[in-house]
């Protein structure tokens, strides 16, 4: 599928997110269930204290644990 389809562009629409660390806009972010979005540099410079075992990591807010695959 071309990547500047028109289905491409109408599903994309609305789908940046603000770093609730940064504050900047990207295209992605990981994000928890409970609504704590961080960009991927963000999590970079955070992993360490964010995960133990680099397959999960720990929600800041919540303490909720998710996982680094299925975002």
């Amino acid at each position: 599928m071309n990547d500047s389809s028109a289905y491409r562009r109408k599903h994309r629409v609305g789908r940046e997110l603000a770093c609730d660390c940064c504050r900047k806009i990207f295209p992605f972010c990981w994000r928890c269930r409970c609504g704590f979005k961080i960009c991927q540099a963000c999590m970079y410079e955070n992993v360490w204290g964010m995960s133990c075992n680099g397959i999960t990591w720990e929600c800041p807010d919540c303490g909720g644990q998710n996982g680094f695959g299925n975002q």
